[in-house]
Parts: C-alpha cells; sequence; structure tokens
C-alpha cells in the first residue's frame, strides 16, 4: 500500500535529528584531544584510537543494519540503535582511561552503524516516489554539516565547559529521539523466516574493517607503509571474497542486484563516489589549510568554514525547484563539473588574498557540494523496488562512509606525496594547491559520467516524466 501524501516529513526530520547526533559525533571530539589526552594521562596522537574505532565499527556493523531490520522490524531495531548510543554516550563521558573510552566508543559506534541505513530505510518506506526528492534532501544536511561544524563546536563545549560535555549532550538528544521515533515512526512487522547469514556478515565486516583502518593508518604513516598497504590489500581481497559469497547465498546478508540498476550504480559505484571522495577531502583540507598555511588559530579557521556551511545550508533551498527544472544528468553532470572547478578553485587561497574572494570561493565550493550531495543521493534511489530497498539502503550507507575516509586518507597522501616529490621540510603552500587541483580534476572527470545516464534519468521523482 502506498503511504499517505506527505505523512514522510515530520519522520524525515526526526530521523535527520538522530542522523546529525551520530554524524557529529565522528568529528565533534577532533578539538578536544589534547585536554581529553591530560585526562586519561597518555599522548594525544594515543587519543586518534577514540575517532578511529568509531568510525570502524560504525562501517563494520552497518552491513547487519538491512538485516536486523527485515528480522525485527526497522522501527524496533531503529529504537534499540538510539537507545545503545545513548548509553554508550554516557560511558565515554564517564570513562577514567583511554581503554574504557575507546571500548565505549565501539558500542557507540555500533549504533550508529545501526542508526543510518535503518534511519534512511524508514523514510524511503514512507515517501512516495513523487517525494523522495524533498525526503532525501531533509536526511543528507546532516553529512553535509556535520564534519563542517562539528569540530567549531567541540572546540567551543570543551574551551567553556569540559571534553565530556561533547558526550553528555547526547543524553536529552537521545531521550528526545527516542520519544519522538516512538510517537511518530509507524510499527513494523518482521520477517521470522529472514536468517543471518552469519558467514556474508563476518566476510563483509572483515573486509571494511580492515580497508578502512589500512586507509586510517596511511593517512598517519610517514615512512612506515608496510602494515597500510597489506590491510588495504587484505580488505580487498576479503572483499572480493564477500561478493563472491554474496552472489551464490541462498539467503545472502545483503542484495547486490541494486548495483545492477543504473541509476544506483552510478552513484553508488562509479561517478558518484569519486565525486564524493573529492567532497569528503575539501572539509578536511580546508581548516589545514588555515592553520597551517594561513596561521588562524582553531576558532578563526571555524570562522571561515562557515562561509562553506552557509553555502551548503542556502543551496538546500533551491536544489529541489533546480532538480525539477533541468533533471538529474543536467544537474549532476553540470553542477558536478562546478564542483570541480570549486574545489580547484581553492588552490587560489592565500594568507594575502582578498576576504572577499576567500569568501566567494568557500561559498561557492559549500554550494555545489551540497547541490551534488543531494542529487547523488536521491537519484540513487530512482529506480530501486520496494524489495531492494533494504539492501540499496544498507549499501549506499556503507559505499558513503568508505568514500569519506577514502578522501580523508587521499587528501593525506597528496599532501604528504607532493611534500615529499618537492623535498620539502613540511607540508606547505604547494602541497595544498596540489591535492585541490587534483582533487577537483577527479571531481570533473568523474562527472561527465552522468552523461550516460538516460535524458528522463529519475523523471519520476522530480515530475518531469511528461516533460
Amino acid at each position: 500500500m502506498e503511504p499517505e501524501q506527505g505523512s514522510y516529513r515530520f519522520i524525515a526530520l526526526v530521523v535527520a535529528s538522530i542522523f546529525f547526533m551520530a554524524l557529529l559525533d565522528g568529528v565533534i571530539i577532533n578539538t578536544a584531544l589534547p585536554q581529553m589526552a591530560a585526562s586519561f594521562g597518555v599522548q594525544p596522537v594515543e587519543l586518534s584510537i577514540g575517532v578511529t574505532i568509531y568510525m570502524l565499527t560504525v562501517a563494520m556493523f552497518m552491513p547487519l543494519s538491512g538485516w536486523a531490520a527485515d528480522r525485527f522490524g526497522a522501527r524496533r531495531i531503529f529504537l534499540l540503535a538510539i537507545l545503545l548510543f545513548t548509553l554508550a554516550s554516557v560511558a565515554c563521558a564517564a570513562a577514567s582511561s583511554l581503554s574504557q573510552f575507546a571500548l565505549a566508543r565501539a558500542v557507540q559506534g555500533i549504533g550508529g552503524g545501526m542508526m543510518i541505513p535503518i534511519g534512511r530505510l524508514i523514510v524511503l518506506g514512507q515517501a512516495r516516489k513523487s517525494e523522495l526528492l524533498q525526503a532525501t534532501a531533509l536526511i543528507t544536511w546532516p553529512a553535509l554539516f556535520a564534519p563542517v561544524i562539528g569540530p567549531v563546536i567541540g572546540g567551543f563545549i570543551t574551551e567553556y565547559a569540559s571534553w565530556r560535555w561533547n558526550f553528555l549532550l547526547n543524553i536529552p538528544l537521545g531521550a528526545i529521539g527516542l520519544v519522538l521515533v516512538a510517537l511518530v515512526v509507524p510499527e513494523q512487522a518482521g520477517r521470522r523466516d529472514r536468517v543471518l547469514d552469519l558467514r556474508g556478515f563476518l566476510l563483509t565486516a572483515s573486509a571494511l574493517g580492515m580497508l578502512l583502518f589500512g586507509l586510517e593508518l596511511s593517512a598517519h604513516a610517514q615512512r612506515e607503509w608496510r602494515l597500510p598497504v597489506g590491510l588495504v590489500a587484505a580488505g580487498m581481497a576479503c572483499g572480493a571474497l564477500a561478493i563472491r559469497h554474496l552472489k551464490r547465498a541462498a539467503n545472502p546478508l545483503l542484495d547486490l542486484s541494486p548495483f545492477g540498476v543504473q541509476t544506483f550504480a552510478a552513484a553508488s559505484l562509479m561517478a558518484g563516489t569519486y565525486i564524493q571522495v573529492a567532497i569528503a577531502a575539501t572539509p578536511f583540507l580546508l581548516p589545514l589549510l588555515f592553520q597551517l598555511v594561513f596561521g588562524l588559530n582553531a576558532f578563526e579557521a571555524g570562522g571561515l568554514l562557515f562561509i562553506y556551511f552557509a553555502g551548503n545550508l542556502l543551496m538546500k533551498t533551491v536544489t529541489t525547484p533546480v532538480l525539477r527544472r533541468f533533471g538529474f544528468r543536467a544537474v549532476l553532470s553540470c553542477n558536478g563539473m562546478l564542483v570541480g572547478l570549486s574545489i580547484a578553485c581553492c588552490a587560489l587561497l592565500e594568507r594575502e588574498a582578498s576576504q572577499a574572494f576567500i569568501a566567494i570561493v568557500l561559498f561557492l565550493a559549500g554550494a555545489t557540494r551540497s547541490m551534488q550531495f543531494t542529487a547523488i543521493n536521491t537519484i540513487a534511489y530512482a529506480d530501486i523496488n520496494s524489495a531492494q530497498r533494504s539492501s540499496a539502503s544498507t549499501l549506499a550507507a556503507m559505499v558513503q562512509q568508505t568514500g569519506m575516509m577514502v578522501g580523508v586518507a587521499l587528501a593525506t597522501f597528496l599532501l604528504n606525496g607532493n611534500n615529499w616529490l618537492r623535498a620539502g621540510s613540511g607540508v606547505g603552500q604547494q602541497d595544498f594547491r596540489a591535492a585541490f587541483i587534483i582533487l577537483g580534476t577527479m571531481a570533473v572527470i568523474a562527472s561527465m559520467r552522468f552523461l550516460k545516464l538516460p535524458a528522463d534519468a529519475g523523471a519520476e521523482i522530480t515530475g518531469r516524466a511528461g516533460n
């Protein structure tokens, strides 16, 4: 039965607020690491495990979310994931040692990994095809904003309160989220016959864990590359085994058929992945540029990032009309090129440049990023049927999480690699310029692949089917 007209809106807003809490927690502690290290009596570099283990457990437990939602009902598992995330946040705030904190972050990551794909699945189930664009726009803003404003919020809380409040903040947010989800998300019956594909889960989780941990280590590797390269290679090999198993299993953990749908494959595997890697790398590089090259402090760098954030926010008001007017193929290809050009233009940013020029470049980079991100996440589900929806939501979340870490690892590799090639004594302006130009070029080339989509791709979503 088709959902009631407009029933998705409030549900999408509730789910988006939960997403924001989960995604914010992945980055909010970055500026608090020195103070946390002092509390635990360790070196700040050792606290990176708190960031890494959270991202790893998020990725590793994402594959389980689709099965759990089908087996026990999406609403029930979503509530359980929120509760687990909130309780783990309390444990993070109460931790008195690094080992306690790392364990709590791992549990928190399990909750976060289940929340994101299941929340998206709930919204997709409540939106009609013609409402998919608006629904996707509502649930994608957390992924756009959290990486940008998280470090700023975390720095402010740490400076004027305590790093522990970065986690205690989740208690009221989680409690409100639990009440709202219980009130507005309809109950869904589970499928008791849905058997867990344990081998598929172990292979998929191992592949993601090794691949992402290898990428994380490569982002910090100086001269020792054997372990990161070995982990990435092992992760890819395990991933190949996982794909082989999922294709042959009678009741696989994940249905890979969505990758056979042209629009989903374009958004989640091919052009969309390359552009999302470039998009993920940009908010990682910009604060480093502002602090290491411009000489700004964390608060001043955060102020410039708010211009980037403003571009993201204001573009949200015109994304839907633009997509309805021009269609997905035109927007994804043309705006994708603008994404690449705006990233490449960041290479022109320097301390002596006018404030107006810096603001324009940052605003345009943020605005085009917002448009592309929403368009990619919407077109992915344009031709997905109801039977594929659960696996499609999980697969898209896995690819997106991987793309985020690949983006950071690639950005770090480009900075360090260019510095090594020019025999520099430290990362400088030239290294950032090279990184921005390479990432921008990659996005421009990838966006051209969207031209292979049919002219009417996603027409049912945009309402252009009869145009």
